[in-house]
Protein backbone atom coordinates (compact mmCIF):
# COMPACT_ATOMS: atom_id res chain seq x y z
CA UNK A 1 0.00 0.00 0.00
CA UNK A 2 1.47 3.31 -0.93
CA UNK A 3 -0.35 7.02 -0.20
CA UNK A 4 1.09 10.31 -2.05
CA UNK A 5 -0.39 13.57 -0.57
CA UNK A 6 0.14 17.36 -1.74
CA UNK A 7 0.49 20.00 -0.82
CA UNK A 8 3.54 18.74 0.60
CA UNK A 9 5.03 15.18 -0.42
CA UNK A 10 4.33 12.36 1.54
CA UNK A 11 5.03 9.04 0.45
CA UNK A 12 4.32 5.70 2.09
CA UNK A 13 4.93 2.10 1.30
CA UNK A 14 4.75 -1.25 2.34
CA UNK A 15 5.35 -4.38 0.63
CA UNK A 16 6.56 -2.97 -3.01
CA UNK A 17 9.41 -4.35 -5.10
CA UNK A 18 12.58 -1.51 -4.26
CA UNK A 19 11.74 1.57 -6.26
CA UNK A 20 14.30 2.93 -9.06
CA UNK A 21 16.00 5.87 -7.03
CA UNK A 22 18.22 8.39 -8.78
CA UNK A 23 22.09 8.89 -7.49
CA UNK A 24 21.64 12.40 -6.82
CA UNK A 25 24.63 11.96 -4.38
CA UNK A 26 26.91 10.13 -2.31
CA UNK A 27 25.96 9.47 1.19
CA UNK A 28 29.31 9.87 1.84
CA UNK A 29 28.94 13.47 1.38
CA UNK A 30 26.03 14.19 4.14
CA UNK A 31 26.68 14.99 7.77
CA UNK A 32 24.99 13.01 10.04
CA UNK A 33 24.45 15.48 13.06
CA UNK A 34 22.43 13.08 15.64
CA UNK A 35 22.55 9.26 15.66
CA UNK A 36 24.89 6.76 14.22
CA UNK A 37 23.72 5.72 10.54
CA UNK A 38 26.05 2.49 10.88
CA UNK A 39 23.90 1.30 13.70
CA UNK A 40 20.79 1.01 12.18
CA UNK A 41 19.35 -2.08 11.21
CA UNK A 42 20.55 -2.84 7.57
CA UNK A 43 16.80 -2.80 5.67
CA UNK A 44 16.46 0.51 7.52
CA UNK A 45 19.82 1.89 6.74
CA UNK A 46 19.54 1.27 2.95
CA UNK A 47 16.30 3.13 2.63
CA UNK A 48 17.79 6.05 4.88
CA UNK A 49 20.56 6.19 2.26
CA UNK A 50 18.76 5.75 -0.75
CA UNK A 51 16.10 8.34 0.47
CA UNK A 52 19.29 10.82 0.76
CA UNK A 53 20.15 10.10 -2.39
CA UNK A 54 17.05 11.08 -3.51
CA UNK A 55 16.26 14.20 -1.36
CA UNK A 56 19.45 15.56 -0.92
CA UNK A 57 19.21 16.83 2.78
CA UNK A 58 22.42 18.56 4.35
CA UNK A 59 22.16 16.08 7.39
CA UNK A 60 20.61 13.77 8.72
CA UNK A 61 19.12 13.19 12.41
CA UNK A 62 18.03 9.78 13.73
CA UNK A 63 15.73 10.50 16.55
CA UNK A 64 16.02 9.10 19.44
CA UNK A 65 12.75 9.90 21.35
CA UNK A 66 13.77 11.57 24.35
CA UNK A 67 12.58 14.11 26.25
CA UNK A 68 15.63 16.35 25.59
CA UNK A 69 15.33 15.79 21.87
CA UNK A 70 11.68 16.58 22.18
CA UNK A 71 13.11 20.16 23.66
CA UNK A 72 15.28 20.88 21.25
CA UNK A 73 12.68 20.58 18.61
CA UNK A 74 10.17 22.76 19.75
CA UNK A 75 12.94 25.23 20.52
CA UNK A 76 13.61 24.83 16.93
CA UNK A 77 9.98 25.13 15.97
CA UNK A 78 9.76 28.33 18.47
CA UNK A 79 12.75 30.46 16.77
CA UNK A 80 11.56 29.22 12.95
CA UNK A 81 7.86 31.12 14.13
CA UNK A 82 6.34 27.94 13.20
CA UNK A 83 4.83 27.48 16.87
CA UNK A 84 4.41 29.50 20.00
CA UNK A 85 4.10 28.99 23.93
CA UNK A 86 0.35 28.92 25.25
CA UNK A 87 1.03 30.41 28.67
CA UNK A 88 -2.21 28.99 30.20
CA UNK A 89 -1.13 25.69 29.59
CA UNK A 90 1.29 23.49 30.78
CA UNK A 91 3.76 22.83 27.69
CA UNK A 92 0.90 23.88 24.91
CA UNK A 93 2.01 25.35 21.51
CA UNK A 94 0.03 27.20 18.98
CA UNK A 95 0.85 25.77 15.72
CA UNK A 96 -0.62 27.67 12.65
CA UNK A 97 -0.46 26.56 8.89
CA UNK A 98 -0.61 27.82 5.48
CA UNK A 99 -4.37 28.10 4.25
CA UNK A 100 -4.08 25.52 1.49
CA UNK A 101 -2.42 23.13 3.81
CA UNK A 102 -5.08 22.58 6.21
CA UNK A 103 -5.55 18.76 6.36
CA UNK A 104 -4.75 15.78 3.43
CA UNK A 105 -6.55 16.19 0.16
CA UNK A 106 -8.50 12.91 -0.57
CA UNK A 107 -8.30 13.71 -4.45
CA UNK A 108 -4.39 13.06 -3.67
CA UNK A 109 -4.48 10.01 -1.42
CA UNK A 110 -4.09 7.08 -3.33
CA UNK A 111 -3.08 3.20 -3.09
CA UNK A 112 -0.62 1.69 -5.35
CA UNK A 113 -1.53 -2.05 -6.49
CA UNK A 114 -0.54 -4.22 -9.85
CA UNK A 115 -4.15 -4.38 -10.36
CA UNK A 116 -6.34 -1.68 -9.88
CA UNK A 117 -9.57 -4.36 -8.44
CA UNK A 118 -6.89 -4.76 -5.31
CA UNK A 119 -7.13 -1.53 -4.38
CA UNK A 120 -10.71 -0.01 -5.00
CA UNK A 121 -13.80 -2.16 -6.77
CA UNK A 122 -14.55 -1.36 -10.40
CA UNK A 123 -17.89 0.77 -10.90
CA UNK A 124 -19.84 -0.20 -13.82
CA UNK A 125 -20.48 1.82 -16.91
CA UNK A 126 -17.13 4.04 -16.22
CA UNK A 127 -19.38 5.55 -12.92
CA UNK A 128 -16.74 7.28 -10.56
CA UNK A 129 -15.75 5.24 -7.82
CA UNK A 130 -15.66 6.95 -4.32
CA UNK A 131 -13.77 4.02 -2.44
CA UNK A 132 -10.71 4.96 -2.83
CA UNK A 133 -8.04 6.19 -5.21
CA UNK A 134 -5.78 3.76 -7.33
CA UNK A 135 -2.36 4.22 -9.40
CA UNK A 136 -0.27 2.27 -10.75
CA UNK A 137 3.42 1.35 -10.26
CA UNK A 138 4.65 3.14 -12.96
CA UNK A 139 2.55 6.30 -12.55
CA UNK A 140 3.66 6.31 -9.08
CA UNK A 141 7.60 6.04 -9.71
CA UNK A 142 6.68 8.84 -12.14
CA UNK A 143 5.08 11.12 -9.37
CA UNK A 144 8.12 10.17 -7.23
CA UNK A 145 10.66 11.47 -9.78
CA UNK A 146 8.84 14.76 -10.75
CA UNK A 147 8.46 15.67 -7.30
CA UNK A 148 11.21 14.09 -4.60
CA UNK A 149 14.30 14.65 -6.37
CA UNK A 150 16.92 17.47 -4.10
CA UNK A 151 13.42 18.12 -2.12
CA UNK A 152 15.04 18.84 0.80
CA UNK A 153 18.33 20.69 0.12
CA UNK A 154 19.45 23.02 2.66
CA UNK A 155 17.42 21.27 5.39
CA UNK A 156 17.68 18.21 7.59
CA UNK A 157 16.55 14.94 7.50
CA UNK A 158 14.68 13.59 10.52
CA UNK A 159 14.82 9.66 10.91
CA UNK A 160 12.02 8.72 12.98
CA UNK A 161 11.49 4.94 13.79
CA UNK A 162 7.89 4.64 15.47
CA UNK A 163 5.29 1.82 16.30
CA UNK A 164 1.82 2.02 15.60
CA UNK A 165 0.55 0.12 19.13
CA UNK A 166 2.90 -0.97 22.48
CA UNK A 167 6.31 -1.58 21.62
CA UNK A 168 7.02 -5.14 21.41
CA UNK A 169 3.14 -5.84 21.22
CA UNK A 170 2.50 -8.84 18.44
CA UNK A 171 -0.31 -6.74 17.44
CA UNK A 172 1.49 -2.99 16.63
CA UNK A 173 3.48 -2.52 13.27
CA UNK A 174 6.55 -0.47 13.38
CA UNK A 175 7.10 1.87 10.57
CA UNK A 176 10.09 4.58 9.89
CA UNK A 177 9.54 7.98 8.63
CA UNK A 178 11.93 10.27 7.00
CA UNK A 179 10.83 13.83 6.83
CA UNK A 180 12.77 17.17 7.18
CA UNK A 181 10.05 19.29 9.18
CA UNK A 182 10.84 19.33 12.74
CA UNK A 183 6.65 19.96 13.11
CA UNK A 184 6.29 16.42 11.81
CA UNK A 185 8.87 15.04 14.35
CA UNK A 186 7.17 17.16 17.13
CA UNK A 187 3.94 15.66 16.42
CA UNK A 188 5.03 11.98 15.75
CA UNK A 189 6.67 11.96 19.09
CA UNK A 190 2.52 12.91 20.33
CA UNK A 191 0.43 10.13 17.74
CA UNK A 192 3.22 7.58 18.15
CA UNK A 193 5.78 5.73 20.36
CA UNK A 194 8.84 6.91 18.95
CA UNK A 195 12.54 6.25 19.51
CA UNK A 196 15.51 4.27 20.06
CA UNK A 197 13.27 1.47 21.84
CA UNK A 198 11.43 1.09 18.38
CA UNK A 199 14.98 0.74 16.52
CA UNK A 200 15.63 -1.98 19.71
CA UNK A 201 12.34 -4.23 19.41
CA UNK A 202 12.57 -4.18 15.49
CA UNK A 203 16.20 -5.50 14.94
CA UNK A 204 16.08 -6.69 11.34
CA UNK A 205 12.26 -7.28 11.25
CA UNK A 206 10.00 -5.77 8.64
CA UNK A 207 8.99 -2.05 8.61
CA UNK A 208 6.97 0.83 6.68
CA UNK A 209 8.54 3.08 4.73
CA UNK A 210 7.18 6.50 4.61
CA UNK A 211 9.07 9.71 3.19
CA UNK A 212 7.51 13.00 3.42
CA UNK A 213 9.42 16.59 2.22
CA UNK A 214 7.28 19.92 2.85
CA UNK A 215 8.72 19.99 -0.91
CA UNK A 216 10.41 23.59 -1.14
CA UNK A 217 14.40 23.16 -1.33
CA UNK A 218 15.72 26.03 0.81
CA UNK A 219 19.12 25.95 -0.23
CA UNK A 220 21.07 29.37 -0.35
CA UNK A 221 17.17 31.40 0.66
CA UNK A 222 16.86 29.85 4.43
CA UNK A 223 20.07 29.80 6.02
CA UNK A 224 22.24 33.22 5.91
CA UNK A 225 25.43 31.47 4.84
CA UNK A 226 28.98 33.23 4.25
CA UNK A 227 32.11 33.39 2.92
CA UNK A 228 35.59 34.86 3.92
CA UNK A 229 36.45 37.52 1.37
CA UNK A 230 40.02 37.10 2.77
CA UNK A 231 42.53 34.18 2.30
CA UNK A 232 44.63 35.48 5.25
CA UNK A 233 44.83 36.42 8.35
CA UNK A 234 45.89 39.76 9.38
CA UNK A 235 47.08 40.08 13.39
CA UNK A 236 48.24 42.50 16.13
CA UNK A 237 51.25 40.90 17.08
CA UNK A 238 52.07 42.19 20.78
CA UNK A 239 50.51 39.94 23.40
CA UNK A 240 49.71 37.17 21.04
CA UNK A 241 51.88 33.86 22.35
CA UNK A 242 51.85 30.11 22.56
CA UNK A 243 50.05 30.55 25.47
CA UNK A 244 47.25 32.96 24.50
CA UNK A 245 47.03 31.73 20.93
CA UNK A 246 48.81 29.19 20.22
CA UNK A 247 46.74 28.11 17.20
CA UNK A 248 47.96 31.65 15.63
CA UNK A 249 51.82 31.28 16.71
CA UNK A 250 51.41 27.54 14.30
CA UNK A 251 50.25 29.45 11.31
CA UNK A 252 52.71 31.95 11.34
CA UNK A 253 56.08 29.58 11.15
CA UNK A 254 55.89 30.09 7.09
CA UNK A 255 54.95 32.37 4.43
CA UNK A 256 54.14 35.43 6.55
CA UNK A 257 55.02 39.02 6.81
CA UNK A 258 56.17 40.70 9.90
CA UNK A 259 55.21 44.57 9.91
CA UNK A 260 57.03 46.74 12.50
CA UNK A 261 58.13 43.72 15.27
CA UNK A 262 61.54 43.02 16.72
CA UNK A 263 63.94 41.05 14.73
CA UNK A 264 66.66 38.46 16.36
CA UNK A 265 69.77 38.23 15.56
CA UNK A 266 68.92 34.74 14.61
CA UNK A 267 66.88 35.55 12.40
CA UNK A 268 63.47 35.62 14.00
CA UNK A 269 60.75 37.70 15.53
CA UNK A 270 60.38 39.00 18.97
CA UNK A 271 57.99 41.44 19.86
CA UNK A 272 56.26 42.47 23.84
CA UNK A 273 54.50 39.23 24.95
CA UNK A 274 55.63 36.47 22.81
CA UNK A 275 56.49 34.41 25.88
CA UNK A 276 59.38 33.22 24.62
CA UNK A 277 62.89 33.44 26.51
CA UNK A 278 65.74 34.89 24.28
CA UNK A 279 68.36 32.02 23.94
CA UNK A 280 71.98 32.49 24.87
CA UNK A 281 73.44 35.15 22.65
CA UNK A 282 70.98 36.04 20.68
CA UNK A 283 70.06 39.39 20.46
CA UNK A 284 67.25 41.93 19.36
CA UNK A 285 66.77 45.24 17.35
CA UNK A 286 63.62 47.28 17.61
CA UNK A 287 61.08 48.48 15.04
CA UNK A 288 62.85 51.45 15.13
CA UNK A 289 66.31 49.73 14.01
CA UNK A 290 68.02 50.19 17.46
CA UNK A 291 69.59 47.42 19.30
CA UNK A 292 66.79 46.22 22.70
CA UNK A 293 67.13 44.47 25.46
CA UNK A 294 64.54 42.98 27.61
CA UNK A 295 64.28 45.75 30.71
CA UNK A 296 64.47 48.44 28.16
CA UNK A 297 61.90 51.47 28.25
CA UNK A 298 60.85 51.65 25.35
CA UNK A 299 59.07 48.70 23.41
CA UNK A 300 60.81 46.59 21.09
CA UNK A 301 57.74 46.27 18.96
CA UNK A 302 55.19 48.97 17.83
CA UNK A 303 52.51 48.45 19.53
CA UNK A 304 50.19 48.09 16.98
CA UNK A 305 52.89 45.31 14.72
CA UNK A 306 51.04 42.97 12.34
CA UNK A 307 51.15 39.88 11.25
CA UNK A 308 49.78 38.75 7.70
CA UNK A 309 49.57 34.97 7.00
CA UNK A 310 47.57 32.36 4.96
CA UNK A 311 44.68 31.35 6.73
CA UNK A 312 45.36 28.09 5.09
CA UNK A 313 48.25 27.29 7.29
CA UNK A 314 45.99 27.84 10.69
CA UNK A 315 45.87 23.90 12.09
CA UNK A 316 41.84 24.01 13.22
CA UNK A 317 40.79 25.60 9.98
CA UNK A 318 37.54 24.48 8.81
CA UNK A 319 37.39 21.98 6.04
CA UNK A 320 35.08 23.88 4.22
CA UNK A 321 35.99 27.59 4.61
CA UNK A 322 36.31 27.99 0.97
CA UNK A 323 33.24 26.24 -0.05
CA UNK A 324 31.59 27.94 -3.00
CA UNK A 325 28.36 28.11 -1.75
CA UNK A 326 29.47 29.90 1.85
CA UNK A 327 28.98 28.26 5.12
CA UNK A 328 25.98 28.09 7.52
CA UNK A 329 25.81 30.69 10.06
CA UNK A 330 24.22 30.17 13.50
CA UNK A 331 25.21 33.29 15.06
CA UNK A 332 26.99 36.80 14.89
CA UNK A 333 29.37 37.81 17.75
CA UNK A 334 29.54 41.63 18.37
CA UNK A 335 31.75 43.30 20.30
CA UNK A 336 32.22 46.37 22.82
CA UNK A 337 34.12 48.19 25.34
CA UNK A 338 31.47 48.85 27.80
CA UNK A 339 30.67 50.56 30.16
CA UNK A 340 34.10 52.18 30.30
CA UNK A 341 36.12 52.11 27.69
CA UNK A 342 37.44 54.07 24.21
CA UNK A 343 35.49 56.20 22.14
CA UNK A 344 32.13 54.18 21.38
CA UNK A 345 31.26 53.97 18.03
CA UNK A 346 27.55 53.13 17.90
CA UNK A 347 27.18 52.07 14.38
CA UNK A 348 26.49 48.77 14.12
CA UNK A 349 29.13 45.93 12.41
CA UNK A 350 31.35 48.25 12.57
CA UNK A 351 31.82 49.30 9.17
CA UNK A 352 31.19 53.27 9.09
CA UNK A 353 34.53 53.60 6.79
CA UNK A 354 33.33 51.10 4.45
CA UNK A 355 29.74 51.71 3.73
CA UNK A 356 29.32 51.87 -0.34
CA UNK A 357 25.32 53.04 0.07
CA UNK A 358 23.33 54.86 2.75
CA UNK A 359 23.20 53.43 6.22
CA UNK A 360 19.70 53.63 7.01
CA UNK A 361 19.21 51.02 3.75
CA UNK A 362 21.81 48.95 4.47
CA UNK A 363 20.23 48.39 7.54
CA UNK A 364 16.89 48.12 6.03
CA UNK A 365 18.52 45.18 3.94
CA UNK A 366 19.65 43.00 6.69
CA UNK A 367 15.82 43.47 8.58
CA UNK A 368 14.65 42.35 5.61
CA UNK A 369 15.87 38.57 5.87
CA UNK A 370 13.23 38.61 8.54
CA UNK A 371 10.19 38.85 6.47
CA UNK A 372 11.42 35.96 3.61
CA UNK A 373 9.64 33.10 4.02
CA UNK A 374 11.31 29.66 5.49
CA UNK A 375 14.34 32.34 6.31
CA UNK A 376 16.63 30.65 9.40
CA UNK A 377 18.38 33.80 10.86
CA UNK A 378 21.09 33.59 13.16
CA UNK A 379 21.08 34.74 16.53
CA UNK A 380 22.75 37.78 17.95
CA UNK A 381 25.09 37.77 20.97
CA UNK A 382 27.29 40.39 21.74
CA UNK A 383 30.47 40.48 23.88
CA UNK A 384 32.88 42.70 25.86
CA UNK A 385 36.39 41.18 27.13
CA UNK A 386 37.77 44.29 28.39
CA UNK A 387 35.30 45.25 31.74
CA UNK A 388 37.37 46.38 34.46
CA UNK A 389 36.84 46.26 38.09
CA UNK A 390 37.37 49.31 40.16
CA UNK A 391 40.93 48.32 40.40
CA UNK A 392 41.94 48.64 37.00
CA UNK A 393 41.64 44.66 36.57
CA UNK A 394 40.09 42.75 33.67
CA UNK A 395 37.13 40.82 34.81
CA UNK A 396 37.40 38.65 32.36
CA UNK A 397 40.97 36.64 31.84
CA UNK A 398 40.20 36.56 27.73
CA UNK A 399 41.86 34.52 25.25
CA UNK A 400 41.82 31.32 25.01
CA UNK A 401 39.14 31.52 28.02
CA UNK A 402 37.07 33.00 25.60
CA UNK A 403 36.08 29.43 24.25
CA UNK A 404 34.29 28.99 27.45
CA UNK A 405 31.60 31.77 26.23
CA UNK A 406 31.82 30.26 23.20
CA UNK A 407 31.00 26.79 24.76
CA UNK A 408 27.82 28.66 26.55
CA UNK A 409 26.79 29.87 22.83
CA UNK A 410 26.81 26.94 21.09
CA UNK A 411 24.58 25.33 23.88
CA UNK A 412 22.26 28.35 23.69
CA UNK A 413 21.56 28.02 20.26
CA UNK A 414 20.72 24.02 20.39
CA UNK A 415 18.16 25.72 22.50
CA UNK A 416 19.69 25.08 26.67
CA UNK A 417 17.69 27.57 28.74
CA UNK A 418 20.84 29.10 30.52
CA UNK A 419 20.02 32.86 29.95
CA UNK A 420 18.45 35.16 32.30
CA UNK A 421 16.53 37.92 31.24
CA UNK A 422 18.09 42.06 31.55
CA UNK A 423 16.70 45.28 30.25
CA UNK A 424 19.67 45.06 27.72
CA UNK A 425 19.14 41.15 26.70
CA UNK A 426 20.13 37.74 27.99
CA UNK A 427 22.90 36.69 29.76
CA UNK A 428 24.20 34.08 31.20
CA UNK A 429 22.40 32.51 34.19
CA UNK A 430 24.05 31.51 37.39
CA UNK A 431 26.67 28.78 37.02
CA UNK A 432 25.97 28.70 33.58
CA UNK A 433 29.45 29.43 32.35
CA UNK A 434 32.17 26.66 33.06
CA UNK A 435 34.88 28.35 34.68
CA UNK A 436 36.36 25.47 36.41
CA UNK A 437 40.01 25.90 36.70
CA UNK A 438 39.70 29.53 36.71
CA UNK A 439 40.36 31.89 39.28
CA UNK A 440 37.56 33.30 41.35
CA UNK A 441 35.35 35.84 38.61
CA UNK A 442 33.23 38.10 40.30
CA UNK A 443 29.99 37.11 37.47
CA UNK A 444 27.97 39.88 39.66
CA UNK A 445 30.49 42.77 38.58
CA UNK A 446 30.52 40.90 35.00
CA UNK A 447 26.75 40.88 34.39
CA UNK A 448 26.23 44.08 36.02
CA UNK A 449 24.27 46.86 34.25
CA UNK A 450 24.97 50.23 35.82
CA UNK A 451 21.99 53.02 35.95
CA UNK A 452 23.69 55.96 35.55
CA UNK A 453 25.71 54.68 31.95
CA UNK A 454 23.01 52.83 30.41
CA UNK A 455 21.04 56.13 30.77
CA UNK A 456 23.85 57.96 29.29
CA UNK A 457 24.75 55.30 26.98
CA UNK A 458 20.53 55.17 25.24
CA UNK A 459 20.98 59.07 24.95
CA UNK A 460 24.33 58.81 23.04
CA UNK A 461 22.32 56.18 20.81
CA UNK A 462 19.51 57.94 20.10
CA UNK A 463 21.76 61.28 19.28
CA UNK A 464 23.98 59.24 17.19
CA UNK A 465 21.45 57.68 15.41
CA UNK A 466 18.77 60.55 14.71
CA UNK A 467 21.77 63.18 13.57
CA UNK A 468 23.83 60.56 11.70
CA UNK A 469 20.76 58.32 10.30
CA UNK A 470 18.12 60.69 10.35
CA UNK A 471 15.16 59.78 7.90
CA UNK A 472 16.40 57.29 6.87
CA UNK A 473 16.50 55.38 10.17
CA UNK A 474 14.29 51.91 9.97
CA UNK A 475 11.33 51.92 12.31
CA UNK A 476 12.37 48.78 13.50
CA UNK A 477 15.39 50.08 14.81
CA UNK A 478 13.82 53.02 16.67
CA UNK A 479 11.07 51.03 17.67
CA UNK A 480 14.02 48.54 19.25
CA UNK A 481 15.76 51.81 20.70
CA UNK A 482 12.35 52.96 22.56
CA UNK A 483 12.01 50.01 24.10
CA UNK A 484 15.49 50.08 25.29
CA UNK A 485 14.77 53.30 26.78
CA UNK A 486 11.51 52.17 28.65
CA UNK A 487 13.66 48.83 30.20
CA UNK A 488 16.57 51.45 31.25
CA UNK A 489 14.08 53.73 32.67
CA UNK A 490 13.01 50.93 34.88
CA UNK A 491 16.03 49.67 36.20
Amino acid sequence: MAALYRPGLRLNWHGLSPLGWPSCRSIQTLRVLSGDLGQLPTGIRDFVEHSARLCQPEGIHICDGTEAENTATLTLLEQQGLIRKLPKYNNCWLARTDPKDVARVESKTVIVTPSQRDTVPLPPGGARGQLGNWMSPADFQRAVDERFPGCMQGRTMYVLPFSMGPVGSPLSRIGVQLTDSAYVVASMRIMTRLGTPVLQALGDGDFVKCLHSVGQPLTGQGRLRAINPENGFFGVAPGTSATTNPNAMATIQSNTIFTNVAETSDGGVYWEGIDQPLPPGVTVTSWLGKPWKPGDKEPCAHPNSRFCAPARQCPIMDPAWEAPEGVPIDAIIFGGRRPKGKIIMHDPFAMRPFFGYNFGHYLEHWLSMEGRKGAQLPRIFHVNWFRRDEAGHFLWPGFGENARVLDWICRRLEGEDSARETPIGLVPKEGALDLSGLRAIDTTQLFSLPKDFWEQEVRDIRSYLTEQVNQDLPKEVLAELEALERRVHKM
